[in-house]
Order: structure tokens, then C-alpha cells, then sequence
């Protein structure tokens, strides 16, 4: 079967020199950082805070605003009969926020490229916000493999 776009590069920007012969050197020890995905999960949290859209806003803005991000663009959604579902853009990256009121439960994703923003203080934000009794965060770097770190992009 054909790939559905095959006539999208599936790198846009980089050189077809510099396509990898395998997989070897995107396994390799890398050591740039390039940004931090923290994976907060939010466990029995204030039922009404988890419904109410106005708050999940608020809540992202503020978040953003706490990580030292540039907020450019925010999306919520409101389902029925009950949860809520919000997404910034940030000129570094995201912040998710997905709630099951039902569960006292919200998933939760900040991912911030660049060295001056600070997702854990966002995330730290938001448990407090939500009132959550227990959660889990997961720090995950983002890293450029030592093989492609040299390769340059083009505009």
C-alpha cells in the first residue's frame, strides 16, 4: 500500500544528505537537551474545579504564565455530560489538560522547549490549583541524538 501523503517529506527542512542508514545513530547517547515533557497525573481532585471550563482556562493561562512560557493560543472544549478538555499553544510548545470529573482524575502534559522556561513549576501550579490529594510527575527530556545534531535545517 502506498503512504497516504508520499509526496511529503517526512523531514521538512532537512537535506537528503542527511538521511541515516539505520537507526544506529538515533540510539546513541545523546547530550543536547533540547526541551522537558513533564507527564503530571492528578488524582482526587476538586470534582467542580475538573467541569468548569472558565477554570481550566484560567487555570492553563496562568500555568503558562508560571513556566515562563509565551502563551499564543488556547482551545478549551466542555463535554456532556461532564469533563473537560484544554490545549495551549505555547511559542515553546504545549500544555494539555484533559479531566474525568467522574474519576477525580486530569492528564496533564507541559512541554517546553528552550533553557528559560520551567515546566515543574507549572505542574507544581496545577496540582495545587486543582486540589489534587495525590499525583505523578514524570520528567521527560527531550533530547537531540548525538547523529543528527550536527545536520543543519533548512528554512
Amino acid at each position: 500500500m502506498e503512504p497516504f501523503f508520499s509526496e511529503l517529506h517526512p523531514n521538512p527542512g532537512w537535506h537528503e544528505s542527511c538521511k541515516l542508514n539505520d537507526t544506529e545513530a538515533l540510539h546513541t547517547i545523546t547530550s543536547e537537551n533540547i526541551g522537558k515533557h513533564c507527564i503530571l497525573e492528578l488524582y482526587q481532585c476538586d470534582l467542580v474545579k475538573l467541569n468548569d471550563e472558565a477554570f481550566v482556562r484560567t487555570t492553563i493561562t496562568s500555568s503558562a504564565k508560571i513556566a515562563g512560557a509565551t502563551l499564543l493560543n488556547l482551545v478549551t472544549h466542555s463535554f456532556k455530560p461532564q469533563g473537560v478538555t484544554g490545549l495551549a499553544l505555547l511559542a515553546e510548545s504545549h500544555i494539555s489538560i484533559h479531566t474525568w470529573p467522574e474519576i477525580a482524575y486530569a492528564a496533564i502534559d507541559v512541554f517546553t522547549c528552550g533553557d528559560h522556561t520551567m515546566p515543574e513549576k507549572a505542574c507544581k501550579f496545577l496540582a495545587e490549583d486543582f486540589m489534587a490529594k495525590h499525583f505523578s510527575l514524570k520528567n521527560i527530556p527531550r533530547e537531540i541524538p548525538l547523529g543528527i545534531q550536527t545536520l543543519h535545517r533548512q528554512p
